[in-house]
């Protein structure tokens, strides 16, 4: 049967939303064909630019970086959860799916984000789950959660880091549940579960990693 990929994943460039008051990515020239017979780039980027994936390190004092897992860990099935109307991600919608959640290893949030990806309301605060909510998922075998949205908390949660103000993260990633953030084309994805993939470079002690993340729908 065919198989049809779709790419959930931001264009790199220099001026792609970066997080507030950390540094943008740069793409430099360093060599090129007429010059020196071939081209090439010296790249220089935050571990959490575009989409990217968050290790437990990220956040949590002596655990794992992202080269610690096996790489199926970044492999399986996974569900879109529609969130565009919710304020919050409650404890109560989310067991409206719990026969798809039981049977996925990831579940992605479609905030509708994506839509604000580079202008200033990216980082207005979109539905993100409880902590209720949070809490439940991790008694699911989950690899990871995604969002198409900066964060699965608040962005001022963000400013003094700590569990009080980011409990998702300490939740899911103390689950060693990986996060994926700034996610796109979720709009794209069927109702029904596909696989789904979002590798990160394999760099030693990896607290996060830009990913190229797809979906592949079996048709």
């Amino acid at each position: 049967m065919p198989t049809r990929v779709i790419d959930l994943s931001h264009l790199l460039n220099e001026k792609i939303t970066v997080y507030p008051d950390t540094v943008a990515p740069t793409f430099e020239v360093t060599n090129t064909v007429v010059k020196d017979g071939y081209r090439e780039h010296q790249i220089s980027m935050l571990s959490h630019t575009g989409t990217h994936i968050d290790a437990p390190c990220h956040i949590l004092q002596n655990a794992k970086s992202l080269d610690q897992f096996p790489v199926d860990k970044f492999i399986g099935r996974a569900i879109v959860i529609p969130c565009k109307d919710k304020k919050e991600i409650s404890l109560e919608y989310l067991q409206t799916f719990e026969s798809k959640i039981t049977k996925v290893d990831f579940v992605l949030f479609f905030t509708g984000w994506q839509y604000k990806w580079n202008t200033k309301d990216y980082f207005d605060d979109c539905s993100i789950p409880t902590r209720e909510a949070a809490v439940w998922l991790t008694k699911f075998k989950l690899k990871g959660v995604g969002v198409d949205a900066f964060s699965l908390d608040r962005i001022a949660s963000a400013l003094t880091v700590n569990e009080e103000n980011l409990p998702n993260h300490h939740i899911l990633l103390g689950k060693e549940i990986l996060l994926i953030e700034n996610l796109t084309n979720l709009d794209k994805l069927p109702d029904s579960a596909f696989s789904f993939q979002c590798l990160p470079l394999k760099v030693e002690n990896a607290d996060g990693s830009p990913v190229r993340t797809i979906a592949m729908i079996v048709e």
